[in-house]
């Protein structure tokens, strides 16, 4: 299950995409856009700074800004970021220890392939095609002004 934590980043990382003029962004300009806490936003982007997904600058003028064009960020890498590993079952997680089980797994093909169709999913899709979806819900709701 993802977390509010990595909703709260692909928020933020959406946010940058949608209002990069090339300046750094104000935290409390993106905490306010996006109603969240500017406190709770502040450890969202260390990690994000941590993982070379955003870069920071203090002081007048300072913010936060994407390291790269939002097409060459897979989701996947951005919830990894906040979440850690995407891995379903502990068995599967990155660092796991072999399981001694493995072989006689009845499960361990579900889980596999339950990782891979998430794995693929996340990877599948860019910042740029989230930032550029509408959700249906919107366009119900604000249709009348499109």
């Amino acid at each position: 299950m993802i977390s509010t934590k990595g909703r709260y980043a692909l928020r933020v990382m959406i946010d940058l995409a949608e209002h990069d003029n090339g300046e750094y962004i104000p935290l409390k300009e993106i905490a306010a856009r996006q109603d969240i806490s500017k406190k709770y936003l502040e450890i969202i982007v260390k990690d994000l700074v941590h993982a070379k997904l955003v870069t920071g600058a203090s002081g007048k003028g300072g913010g936060y800004r994407l390291c790269r064009a939002p097409k060459d960020y897979p989701v996947g890498e951005i919830l990894e970021a906040t979440e850690g590993p995407l891995a379903t079952v502990a068995c599967l997680a990155p660092d796991a220890d072999p399981c001694p089980r493995a072989g006689v797994c009845r499960t361990l093909p579900l889980w596999t392939d339950l990782d891979k169709m998430i794995h693929d999913y996340f990877y599948g899709k860019t910042l740029q095609d989230v930032a550029e979806s509408v959700s249906p819900a919107f366009l119900s709701v604000n249709s009348s002004q499109l």
